[in-house]
């Protein structure tokens, strides 16, 4: 079938590269220089009223083409939506309307003339003179079939917006989502920067790095995991309010909610905490929400979701407990909590872990696909949190929160840790499970630490997944549908 396929394609090409010499042999240009456009197909579908008797030039890529004798109509598609256009032989002149018979569809084409609406009342464009202005030598994908193929769609995005009008729907809402981001930010006075994207060591959170080499310097550098280290640093040099959207890539598995790279907004606010972090986390998305879908209540997959304020904030114990009968304050030890998670159906690998690190187990494994409803899990441990504040009456936790809905985590924040002495013991035990075997762990960065004891100001940070929030908002069922470009495996040649 495979075979059969690229056989027609390799015959409807060969035919295509035969027009286009024999319209180059005509001294028809088959790739013209721009075209001046001043209407699009979406402007008079709007506004027919407004543009009916009136002369417009439009720009498009052909879609359908039907011959009939001395007239013919076609199809053709712009940034905005697709408009029926009207060819007649008495308006363009035998030798034009020739031309136009022969031009095939997935050619982009300019052409002027005149609004209205024909006999069934289709609006359409009476067209007086048109000019080919891209010859497509490819053919389009059938249009009854279409294109389905979701390796294909993902692999050739750029034939996937062409034909499936809904996909280019969906990352304009993702652009629309990020700009509200943005105004909201620049409303409450943080101000956008850019940090590096290639770091010395890999930090600010705990993932597995991409390494390069650069030959000027002869040295190691890691694609950046988190922007974190370094936005911390603006607020000791002195700026109260920052934020950054942009790519972290992760040296990791991939699934429909995960891809090696992706995009994440992360802000740092002087004088603020994990409770002020909350309070953005849901103004940035029920306002993006409201501005981009006009609603904070949300269907996907069949599962109903409601963004409006306030969110449900539960601390992870508190939370544990509730979902699975695991008390973490009734338990003495680590070896207790290994007990109790054994008799609730948690099988825990590591023989090593603390109190807090099984109750992180069993948050993960048993409790966080339940959060379909906005929740901030509140006060994690401290073994999981090296970056976080510690909390003043429960030392063995830390001032941290993740946000989740429909299962997924969608923000990471914290009351930052900003005492020098404690966070270089912080990078130690990380770089002591990096040694052990734990190719995530953080490495120790002492310009950070240098950084701590000249002074950082009390401070809240926030980190959200962007991706995983435009697929709740857009209803796609993979993070590669809202990812122009996802990371694909090399194509596979017969």
């Amino acid at each position: 079938m495979a075979e059969e396929f690229e056989n027609d394609l390799n015959k409807l090409m060969k035919q295509k590269i035969e027009k286009y010499k024999e319209f180059k042999e005509r001294g028809i240009k088959n790739y013209d220089d721009k075209y001046k456009v001043d209407t699009y197909a979406q402007d008079i579908l709007g506004n027919f009223d407004e543009y009916e008797g009136e002369t417009v030039k439009m720009a498009g890529r052909i879609m359908a083409l039907r011959t009939h004798g001395k007239a013919s109509f076609a199809d053709i598609q712009d940034t905005s939506g697709q408009m029926q256009l009207y060819v007649k032989v008495d308006l363009i002149g035998e030798e034009r309307y020739e031309l136009f018979t022969e031009l095939d569809i997935g050619d982009i084409v300019g052409i002027e003339g005149e609004v209205f609406q024909t006999n069934r009342g289709q609006t359409s464009v009476k067209v007086k003179e048109f000019t080919l202005l891209t010859k497509s030598l490819r053919p389009l994908p059938e249009k009854f079939h279409g294109l389905k193929d979701k390796e294909m769609r993902y692999r050739q995005r750029y034939l996937d917006l062409i034909m499936n009008p809904e996909v280019k729907e969906t990352f304009e809402i993702r652009s629309k989502i990020i700009r509200s981001f943005r105004d909201i930010l620049e409303e409450k006075g943080f101000l956008e920067v850019e940090t590096p994207m290639m770091h010395p060591i890999p930090g600010g959170a705990n993932a597995k790095p991409f390494v390069t080499h650069h030959n000027a310097l002869d040295m190691e550098l890691y694609l950046r995991i988190a922007p974190e280290l370094y936005l911390k640093r603006l607020i000791v040099g002195g700026f109260d309010r920052v934020y950054e959207i942009n790519r972290n890539f992760r040296n990791e598995g991939m699934s429909y909610k995960h891809n090696p790279e992706f995009t994440t907004l992360e802000l740092y606010q002087a004088q603020a905490d994990y409770h002020d972090m909350m309070d953005i986390t849901e103004k940035l998305v029920v306002e993006s929400a409201e501005e981009t879908l006009g609603t904070t209540e949300l269907n996907y997959q069949g599962k109903d979701i409601d963004l409006s304020i306030p969110w449900r904030r539960v601390t992870m114990k508190e939370l544990v407990k509730e979902e699975t009968g695991f008390d973490y304050n009734a338990l003495k030890d680590s070896n207790a909590a290994y007990k109790r998670a054994k008799e609730i159906g948690v099988k825990i690998e590591d023989d090593d872990l603390s109190k807090g690190e099984v109750l992180y187990e069993i948050f993960e494994k048993l409790v966080e696909e339940d959060l379909i409803q906005p929740t901030f899990v509140m006060d994690y441990p401290i073994e999981v949190s090296p970056l976080a504040q510690k909390k003043d009456n429960e030392p063995e936790f830390t001032y941290r929160f993740e946000a989740f809905i429909n299962g997924w985590e969608i923000a990471n924040a914290f009351s930052e840790l900003n005492d020098p002495f404690e966070q270089k013991e912080r990078f130690k035990q990380q770089m002591e499970n990096r040694e052990a075997g734990d190719e995530e762990a953080q490495m120790m960065d002492e310009d950070f630490i240098k950084a701590l004891e000249y002074g950082m100001p009390p401070t809240g940070g926030l980190g959200i997944g962007l991706d995983r929030l435009i697929m709740l908002m857009t209803d796609s069922k993979s993070i590669r549908d809202v990812i122009f470009f996802p990371t694909m495996k090399p194509e596979q040649k017969n």
